[in-house]
This record gives C-alpha cells, structure tokens and sequence, in this order.
C-alpha cells in the first residue's frame, strides 16, 4: 500500500464528496484539519501518521450533519477500495467516530491518534475561521446572527479546555483569545443598535 497515492486519493475523494457543501464542512475544512494533525503529530513521537492522515481527511465523509449514513459507510467504501487492510480500516473509523463534538462531548479519545485528529477538528472551529464557519453554518441551517453567536457560548468557547494534547493547546489560546475579542465587539456593536 503507498501511502502517498492513498493520502492523495482521499483528498479526491473528500474533494468529489464535499464540493457542494456551503456550510463549513466542506473540502477545504478536511484539509485544513488535516493539516492541523499533520502539525501535531510531528510533536507526538509515536503515532500512526496514515492513521492520523487518513482519519483527519475523512473525518466528515459520514458525519451526521451531512449524511443519513451508520457505521462509517463512505469512509469504509472508500478504504476498502483502496485496499486498506481491514484491522486498519477499523482503526481509522475508530479515529474518525472519536471526533464529533457532540458526541463525544467530555470524552477523550482512547488513542493518540484519536486525540490529534480530535484536536486538528476542534482548531477548526476556533479562531477567524471558526467564526466564519459558525456564520457559513448557521446561514446555511436558516439561523439567525444572534442563533449563531449563541453556537459560540455553547460549543466555540469551551475547546480551549478540552484539546488533548500539548500543542493543540497552545494554538488553542490564541484562537480562543481572537473569540473572546470577537464576542467583545459584536456585543458593543450590538449595544448601540
């Protein structure tokens, strides 16, 4: 298995999956989280990093905001056709289903690889390209400016405390920081209407 052409395939094949998709879950957000593992990883001696390449770039390809899907079917499809052996493919999904925020609110990933891939997401909804992904999201869900600015208090501004590992941490204070600078001006803004 060439790990290369296997990491190139899936970006493909993300890219093909997600190209419509308006609402912050889109091509350029797996990759941007892949990105953000591969930065982690490289402080985490150890880990799987196909493992982590992989689940990072599919982490979305069956995720229940945009897929009516169980057991990871697109994700499973895809590396099955690959040739992924099949004590991997459970490992990645294993990755992968350790993410989601909602449901896995308070837990931790039993693996390493799970924390990083699990942090790389979490980076992705903070800071500038969090708030534009909560406006992209909330637009696309028909929620109103205020219904979004509330996704902040319920989700956004809790990850700084929950990243797993030490250098997700640390990009976490100054994208946390730029929220709470956010939040300061929108609420003044708001105040003079």
């Amino acid at each position: 298995m060439d790990d290369k052409k296997l990491i190139s395939d899936a970006m493909n094949f993300v890219s093909d999956l997600l190209e419509n998709n308006s609402g912050g879950h889109d091509t350029a957000h797996s990759l941007r989280v892949y990105k953000n593992a591969l930065e982690i990883a490289g402080n985490e001696p150890g880990c799987d990093m196909t493992v982590v390449s992989l689940a990072a770039l599919l982490h979305d390809v069956d995720d229940h905001k945009l897929f009516d899907h169980e057991n990871n079917e697109n994700a499973r499809e895809f590396l099955s056709n690959s040739g992924v052996p099949n004590e991997k493919i459970e490992e990645i999904c294993s990755v992968i289903n350790s993410v989601s925020f909602s449901k896995n609110r308070g837990k931790k990933p039993e693996t390493l690889e799970g924390k990083i891939v699990q942090d790389a997401d979490r980076l992705d909804a903070m800071g500038a390209i969090g708030i534009a992904r909560a406006f992209a999201f909330g637009g696309e869900h028909g929620r109103s400016i205020e219904e979004s600015v509330m996704h902040f208090h319920e989700k956004l501004l809790l990850l700084k405390d929950e990243m797993n590992t030490e250098s997700a941490r640390k990009i976490a204070e100054s994208r946390h920081a730029f929220l709470e600078e956010f939040l300061s001006h929108y609420y003044e803004e708001i105040k003079s209407e």
